[in-house]
């Protein structure tokens, strides 16, 4: 019989809460766009989300660089930054998308654009080398969106990304600006050697390209040039020009029954 693993009181204390941080993410989002909350016009002060993410830091406090209050200071410090990004991927997504009535809709209602969200928040606190707390906020949203970004992740602005479920973009992807992505596209890494953890790993998307929904992209050498369109199902480990349509070839057959 199995026994489960029981860490240690103090273990627990070293480590911050997934209810808290997820608790964060939900409150930033309304602090960014308070249409997210319904209508209920629920304030989320920036006093409240210094708190708050300083004290998800504080059991983290001997692995970080500086200390918690001064993270949290910095990275509320640039919430009208991530704004500015969020609001050019709404308005991408909205322009894009036939089906969509507009920007609003966009932010309360695509995976797509919460999973973008998250991420750009992700990435900010993984570049000021917050360890664990980037990664449980991004897989909050995949839990959600079904859109597993890595908040290692380089992706320009604006970002679209349709639909969004089965997408998974990985720790050392680059993408640039204005790239389209569907459901169901990976950008992951060749190799899963564990020694290749500080290598890029994944592939690189040069601007205004368009993946269509079931491609995979591997390998950290494999670049997309821009402008390039990546048709459905397709599977790349090479890299390809710029202004290259790139399709997979299947037949279909359709038999009619004339029968009466």
């Amino acid at each position: 019989m199995l026994s489960l693993f029981k860490p240690k009181a103090q273990e627990h204390r070293k480590l911050p809460a997934i209810a808290q941080v997820r608790s964060f993410v939900d409150d930033l989002t309304i602090a960014l766009f308070p249409v997210i909350d319904c209508g209920r016009s629920r304030k989320i002060k920036t006093k409240k989300l210094r708190k708050k993410l300083g004290s998800i830091l504080s059991p983290l406090e001997k692995r970080l660089d500086d200390p918690p209050s001064v993270i949290a200071e910095r990275f509320i410090g640039r919430l009208d930054d991530v704004r500015k990004d969020a609001l050019s991927d709404a308005r991408f997504i909205a322009e894009g998308d036939p089906a969509s009535e507009g920007v609003e809709e966009v932010i309360m209602a695509y995976p797509g654009f919460f999973g973008i969200l998250v991420y750009r928040l992700a990435n900010r606190l993984f570049k000021m080398g917050v360890p664990l707390v980037p990664r449980i906020m991004t897989e909050y949203a995949h839990s959600i969106t079904g859109i597993d970004i890595h908040p290692g992740a380089t992706i320009g602005t604006p970002f679209f990304i349709d639909h969004g479920t089965g997408i998974v973009i990985g720790e050392t992807a680059w993408i640039g600006d204005r790239v389209k992505i569907y459901q169901g596209v990976t950008l992951g890494a060749l190799s899963v050697s564990k020694s290749a953890a500080s290598s890029k790993r994944h592939p690189t998307i040069e601007e205004k390209v368009i993946i269509y929904a079931g491609s995979t992209i591997l390998g950290g050498k494999t670049v997309i040039g821009h402008h390039s369109v990546i048709g459905g199902n397709v599977w790349l480990t090479k890299s390809v020009p710029p202004h290259a349509k790139v399709y997979n070839e299947s037949k279909v057959s359709i038999k009619e029954n004339n029968k009466k």
